[in-house]
């Protein structure tokens, strides 16, 4: 009996490392790419970028966990979607595939909390009936849903852009070298188009992403100033590549929204990590029973 426990566990663990990277969540499909090598350090670069530390800040980007990240920003179909089932109230700005825009932070954690549990107050972000912003509470989340959307920190978004996949470091771009993608080519910056494009556009990034050199800046959940959240990114919209690279922050008050201003979602924990967590209680059951 307990030989067979542990060849079912091993094996849900083995499938849970290979969970499918698209998720179906309350009725829109979903791509996330995995950001492994939990615990690496962080950027420690030493040196300026156009008068900017190259870490900034420095020792950002250092996680302690496996996490997913969305591969896309999230689209305008994607924001109408959850916006009409939870009432969120912002219709935002652009259509279809291109990234949903004009959204607050606010705005961006009742759309993860809705993904999270179905209920726009009920998630990481915590709400009164009232709709007022209380606080912020991954753990007891995970605890209550398991699987938890959330907008990503400037740590989980950092290391997604500019940590090499093979552990070695930070890149300048999202794109693992210290060369600007071509705009309107690789990325969307710089007015090379003039609107955001179609989230499937542009050139794959170092980590499985797209768009995170560009289209539209996205929110972080890192708490800044008083209420103020992170930006990173760049748009569409701003300035040239200058905005591109891994030492520029923005940081904005969370009820602003601008058409050029996303995000896209992380989930925590990995399905891997949730399957193990999950799966301790059958292995000791097993255990009782052998």
């Amino acid at each position: 009996m307990r030989n067979r426990c542990l060849t079912v566990w091993f094996m849900a663990v083995v499938l849970g490392c290979n969970f499918a990277s698209a998720d179906t969540i309350r009725g829109i499909g979903m791509d996330f790419v995995t950001i492994g090598n939990a615990g690496n350090a962080g950027d420690t670069r030493t040196g300026t970028d156009s008068g900017y530390p190259l870490a900034n800040p420095y020792g950002c980007g250092a996680v302690g966990y496996n996490y997913r990240i969305g591969k896309y920003e999230v689209t305008a179909a994607q924001w109408q979607t959850i916006n009409t089932a939870a009432g969120i109230g912002n219709s935002g700005t652009w259509s279809g595939n291109q990234p949903a825009a004009s959204i607050t932070w606010y705005d961006a954690a009742q759309f993860c909390n809705y993904l999270t549990s179905g209920n726009k107050y009920s998630g990481a972000y915590k709400f009164d009936i009232g709709g007022n912003f209380l606080s912020t509470d991954r753990v007891s989340s995970i605890s209550t849903y398991g699987t938890t959307y959330v907008i990503p920190t400037e740590d989980e978004w950092y290391k997604a852009a500019y940590f090499k996949p093979n552990g070695s470091g930070y890149s300048l771009y999202a794109n693992g070298t210290s060369t600007a993608p071509i705009a309107g080519v690789n990325s969307n910056y710089d007015w090379a188009i003039g609107a955001p494009w179609n989230i499937t556009n542009g050139t794959q990034e170092q980590n499985g992403t797209f768009d995170m050199m560009g289209n539209v800046w996205e929110w972080n959940e890192t708490l800044f100033y008083g209420s103020s959240r992170g930006l990173r990114g760049g748009s569409y919209y701003f300035r040239p590549q200058y905005d591109l690279r891994s030492s520029i922050r923005g940081i904005y008050d969370p009820y602003y929204e601008y058409y050029d201003l996303g995000f896209r979602v992380a989930s925590v924990p990995e399905p891997a990590t949730l399957l193990i967590l999950g799966l301790g209680g059958l292995f000791l059951h097993c255990r009782k029973q052998s």
